[in-house]
């Protein structure tokens, strides 16, 4: 059994922290899996060929690897210096997804670009550009983030307009995603709680009018409240959901024998593939990928616990940012897929199917690895000099 002090641990002596590599290559293997298990039917339909999505999917996963071995060999003052222009650059992929003939149109929504056949979703990669940009800002303007309420507006101000172009696209879900990561970030920077009470307070106002103004939000709203009374309709997707955990039980029906994923679950394979799971593998595979990403989110805070104690500052603020996103992404997911929380497209990280969330989300990994590797790099340095 897994020590749950060892996980909260900041101490590293190894070059790859093995609880984060358990953590993601289980989620990889299990996601993967599941994919295969909820799109067999689905590639027959769609490609006539039932090898179609788990192929692609396998692809999806080996080019994220290969972004992550990238993204492994860029130095993390790297990061730190082009915060500011990977901020802007992101902005502008998300001008680009708008234009009409460019972006990609899915389920009434322009969020992907194509590129050399590959679907992009813009939202993702902005993502992790929040938590870099931010992580760089706050090492830049710590002392003002903490001390002044305008510190703590200015970023929060570029990052609406980021947030409004999501909601044109429309991408609700990861607009909220980006303002919760920035306010968890600047929260463990310091920043004063009654400015977070007044930011709270406004944000949860403006949601409360962007889900009124829009009917397609109110209706998600309304039927996550009482799915059973519109089954057939708004309440549909929901009351799929439920089924498929409540079949699954305890042990579950076994791998590849669910019944919901078979046309009844819309999104079997992306965002509702949770729902899948708990059919086939019941609580305990649900409680498996609880408990995989609860090691995922520790291990990411003990890294940044450490960075901050050697006053590795930027990789500290990045190492919690990545952390909370993928903990809430995760969380929103779960909640969505359980009824807990109303519809909202998010994926299940390093597990739905999706090529540009798969390799952003490697990507990610990757940058919290670098952080591990550089701590222990300078570690051993600095071992050395003290022998010397």
């Amino acid at each position: 059994m897994l020590n749950p002090t060892k996980l909260l641990s900041i101490e590293t002596r190894s070059n790859v922290d093995g609880l984060l590599m358990f953590a993601c290559f289980g989620l990889l293997s299990i996601g993967f899996l599941m994919v295969i298990s909820a799109s067999l039917h689905l590639g027959v339909k769609m490609a006539n060929d039932t090898s179609h999505y788990p192929l692609k999917q396998f692809t999806h996963i080996v080019l994220g690897l290969a972004a992550a071995f990238g993204v492994m060999r860029i130095q993390i003052r790297t990061w730190e210096k082009w915060g500011k222009f990977l901020f802007i650059s992101g902005i502008i992929l998300l001008l680009i997804v708008l234009i009409p003939g460019v972006g990609v149109r899915v389920n009434g929504s322009i969020r992907w670009l194509s590129i050399l056949g590959l679907r992009i979703q813009v939202s993702e990669v902005m993502k992790l550009i929040s938590v870099v940009y931010m992580a760089s800002y706050i090492t830049r303007y710590g002392d003002h983030v903490r001390r002044s309420a305008i510190g703590l507006a200015r970023p929060m101000g570029w990052l609406s307009v980021a947030c409004g172009l999501l909601l044109l696209e429309p991408d609700f879900g990861s607009a909220v995603v980006v303002v919760v990561i920035a306010m968890g970030m600047m929260y463990l920077a310091g920043a004063r709680l009654s400015q977070f009470v007044v930011l709270t307070v406004v944000l949860t106002i403006g949601a409360i009018f962007l889900v009124k103004l829009s009917p397609y939000r109110l209706a998600r709203v309304l039927s996550f409240s009482d799915p059973w009374a519109d089954a057939r309709n708004t309440g549909f997707q929901l009351t799929q959901a439920l089924i498929s955990f409540g079949r699954g039980e305890f042990w579950g029906v076994g791998l590849g024998n669910g019944i919901q994923k078979l046309f009844y679950l819309p999104e079997a394979h992306t965002d509702f593939l949770f729902s899948v799971l708990g059919e086939e593998l019941g609580l305990v595979g649900v409680m498996t990928i609880v408990g995989l990403f609860s090691i995922l989110v520790l291990r990411a805070f003990a890294i940044g616990e450490l960075a901050e104690k050697r006053d590795e500052k930027f990789s500290a603020l990045v190492a919690y940012g990545l952390g909370i996103w993928f903990g809430f992404q995760a969380f929103i997911n779960m909640g969505v897929n359980m009824g807990m929380l109303p519809t909202k497209g998010l994926t299940l990280p390093l597990m739905s199917y999706g090529g540009g969330s798969m390799i952003v989300m490697c990507a990610a990994m990757a940058l919290l690895f670098r952080i591990q590797y550089e701590l222990n790099a300078n570690t051993r340095s600095s071992s050395v000099r003290s022998e010397a």
